[in-house]
């Protein structure tokens, strides 16, 4: 039995590392993490760091450290499949509309997974008739389970329209018939040998025994008063005597080898049908994340919509209402989105005012993009993009605390490592970039990588404070870049929306410097109010109503 949510002809995790980490022992916790890498992209880190994913795992997963895992997987996954990524906006589809049932689905699969755990019966797991024992009672927990899931496919299948639901609920009714369910159950009771063990042997060489076989005791179908006065057939018996423990160790190894084909075939069984169950909660448990971090999405007002993407051959891009997911979980009000309708652009310059949002729009690109891949759904009114062969983030770094290398060089390596994994048709996005050093330096550097990169197909996001090199591809009226500004009002305030607009020399640090340096009688008044407290040489000093997170943050602590 197979779920394919994820894929149609294959399973998500087919090594089943989620589920092996989430059940090693804590001495083992170490290769469990390191197995799970095996599953992430070489540079999932920088990742993390630069578009903020570990917000939106976590609102996926709401605490819940299996959940995180699996759609930190998921996002990270970068499908390139169209036909996949389709796939699963069909099932997440059915998901909205059918919320509580996939709930439901998925904590049959928890239940079912919990309960083989608790069922460990230690030492005696060793042997035969142990093995035998567990495997009987977990397969008895594994058909109530089948059932529950059955009865969901009888009773609400109609309710589905994906391909993926649709091919997982016929295969349960197929594979699960009350004919079939009610002959395990049968079986399951002839297991637990109430009766006693019928096994046949052969006489060996020296009289030692061979060729032990399991024997189905015949059935007697006497009323019980029949067999209580019928007369006992004619047979060798022995007893053991009470304390004769040789005896009694000699006939459990002889029950052990008549048992010890069926214990390990029921053993057997029992995996297959755990991997079963282990797989449908692995992948449900994507589609779960995916409805956890809607339904806080749409508790903050803000709207989600199912991408349209487009073959990798194309170069396509257009949004309208595009908004920065991290932030907007972060927040405690709605953010800002944009809008942009950019066919056949290869490369965006975006440049303007400091804390206008360029950051924000950039991290809003690579969230969009990776959400897309992964088949979720994207934050905005609407988005169409091509797909990427792969994501990658170049932002400023702060400098190496352990002096081991400057700024500039970190840079560059950082660069170097990317322009060794990139390949084409991959998205770039790059943060001031190559502001280490001086602007004319800096400005080369950029125009060398950037010209190389597109070269080779790469679609290139740059935020720059670079002018020279913004400057300078702004005049060649290159058809494939677009160059967007942040906004700015002429009282300096920002409304964090960016437009189409030739770079500009200046990117309005005086703003900046008046709303952190504000005169003393401020400083204090917003002291007095808030009760903001003043130590040594360091106050919190006042930011503008509405001002973007990171002039907030810039603005937090300064010296007096």
């Amino acid at each position: 039995m197979k779920a394919f949510l994820m894929y149609r002809d294959r399973d998500f995790d087919p090594g089943q590392i989620l589920s092996r980490k989430e059940s090693a022992p804590l001495s083992r916790s170490a290769e469990a993490e390191a197995s799970l890498q095996q599953l992430l992209p070489w540079n999932e880190k920088a990742l993390t760091q630069d578009l903020g994913l570990d917000v939106l795992c976590n609102a996926m997963a709401e605490g819940d450290e299996f959940l995180f895992d699996v759609a930190k997987v998921a996002v990270f996954s970068s499908l390139t499949d169209l036909d996949t990524i389709l796939y699963r906006q069909h099932i997440v589809s059915d998901c909205v509309k059918n919320a509580e049932l996939v709930r439901s689905m998925y904590q049959i699969a928890t239940d079912a997974i919990e309960s083989e755990r608790k069922n460990y019966l230690g030492f005696f797991s060793r042997y035969p008739v142990g093995i035998l024992h567990r495997a009987v009672d977990v397969l008895q927990i594994f058909v109530g389970m089948l059932k529950r899931l059955r009865s969901i496919a009888d009773q609400d299948a109609d309710e589905f329209s994906s391909e993926g639901f649709t091919n997982l609920f016929a295969m349960l009714r197929q594979e699960l018939s009350d004919e079939y369910l009610a002959e395990i159950e049968k079986h399951l009771r002839r297991l637990r040998f109430r009766g006693g063990v019928l096994v046949s042997a052969e006489l060996g060489k020296g009289n030692k025994g061979r060729n032990y076989v399991l024997r189905k005791p015949k059935e007697d179908n006497r009323s019980w008063l029949t067999r209580c006065f019928a007369p006992k057939p004619l047979a060798y018996t022995f007893q053991l005597h009470p304390r004769d423990e040789a005896g009694a160790t000699a006939l459990s190894e002889l029950r052990d080898r008549g048992i010890n084909l069926v214990a390990n075939a029921l053993a057997q069984s029992t995996d297959h049908v755990l991997s079963f169950f282990q797989t449908l909660r692995t992948e449900l448990a994507f589609y779960i994340g995916c409805l956890n971090l809607r339904a806080q999405l749409v508790q903050k007002g803000e709207p989600t919509c199912l991408p349209m993407p487009a073959s990798a051959r194309e170069r396509k891009l257009s949004f309208s209402g595009l908004y920065d997911v991290s932030l907007a979980l972060s927040m405690g009000q709605r953010v800002v989105g944009n809008d942009l309708n950019a066919e056949h652009k290869s490369l965006f310059v975006i440049t303007g005012a400091n804390t206008g949002g360029k950051s924000t729009f950039l991290r809003s690109v690579g969230l969009a993009q990776l959400m897309m891949q992964a088949g979720m759904f994207v934050p905005a009114d609407s988005f169409s993009s091509e797909l990427c062969g792969g994501v990658f983030t170049h932002h400023k770094r702060e400098e190496d605390v352990t002096m081991e290398s400057g700024k500039w060089d970190e840079e560059l390596s950082r660069m170097s490592d990317i322009v060794d994994n990139i390949r084409p048709n991959s998205l770039l996005l790059l943060n001031e970039s190559f502001a280490s050093t001086n602007e004319r330096e800096g400005s080369e550097i950029a125009r060398q990588i950037v010209n190389a990169l597109l070269d080779k197909h790469v679609k290139v996001f740059f935020v720059t404070h670079l002018y020279h090199f913004a400057h300078c591809a702004f005049e060649q009226k290159l058809d494939s870049a677009t160059f967007l500004r942040a906004k700015r009002r002429p009282d300096g305030t920002r409304p964090f929306k960016l437009v189409e607009g030739e770079p500009l020399q200046t990117s309005y640090g005086e703003d900046l410097y008046r709303a952190i340096f504000v005169n003393e009688e401020r400083r204090s008044a917003a002291q007095r109010d808030l009760g903001a407290p003043s130590k040594g040489n360091v106050s919190l000093l006042w930011a503008p109503s509405g001002s973007d997170p990171e002039l907030v943050q810039v603005a937090r602590v300064v010296k007096a």
